[in-house]
Order: C-alpha cells, then sequence, then structure tokens
C-alpha cells in the first residue's frame, strides 16, 4: 500500500504549514486525487486515519475529491472524460490524446486552529 508513503508526505507538507502559521493543529485537509493518480482514496482515507494517531491532526478529517480523467483528441479537438482506460476518441477513433486533468493529487485546502 503506497497510500501510507503518500500520507507521509502529506504529513511533511501539513506539518511545514502548520509551523509557517503558527498553529496548534490541523482541523480539516480536503484532497483532490486523480483518476489515474495511482492512488485509492479509500486506501488513502485509511492511512490517513491510521497516520493521523497521537499527531497534531489527530482529530483532523480528510475530504477528497476524485477528479475524473479528463482528456482532448489531438487530431478533432474533442474533450471527453474518460472512466475507462481506453484512449481513443469516440468523435473520430484516433488514439492521439493529451490528458488534461485525473492524474495528479493536490491539496487543496487545509485548516488549522491557531
Amino acid at each position: 500500500m503506497h497510500e501510507l508513503s503518500v500520507v507521509a508526505n502529506l504529513f511533511e507538507i501539513l506539518e511545514d504549514k502548520l509551523k509557517e502559521q503558527k498553529g496548534k493543529r490541523v482541523c480539516y485537509v480536503k484532497l483532490k486525487v486523480g483518476l489515474l493518480s495511482g492512488v485509492i482514496p479509500e486506501l488513502l482515507k485509511t492511512a490517513f486515519d491510521i497516520y493521523k494517531k497521537d499527531t497534531f491532526a489527530e482529530d483532523a478529517e480528510l475530504d477528497i475529491t476524485e477528479v475524473p480523467c479528463k482528456v482532448k483528441c489531438q487530431e478533432c479537438g474533442t474533450i471527453a472524460i474518460k472512466e475507462d482506460y481506453v484512449f481513443i476518441c469516440d468523435t473520430c477513433g484516433s488514439t492521439n490524446m493529451t490528458t488534461l486533468e485525473g492524474t495528479d493529487m493536490l491539496l487543496e485546502t487545509m485548516e488549522i486552529e491557531i
């Protein structure tokens, strides 16, 4: 489960931001997780809940928004949401596709207690 290492890295970021703002604890964390990011949201949530025990984020709520895979056909310009891993343009049949969204993970918001 590489989600635990992702959460460990997330906690480094949260701790840095907490110190930067001279906060006491993290109360809320909102992440955007792309469908093709390689991270499984349910496992990420479980890893977060395990990792947060006895930390500055012990009572923090984790909110995850899943971002679908958005692609653009380089032949005809069609933009589409793909729920499968078949990157073929539904309009022209081309496989010349560029991924626009859905491959990354983003810390969108965090709330801290000062």
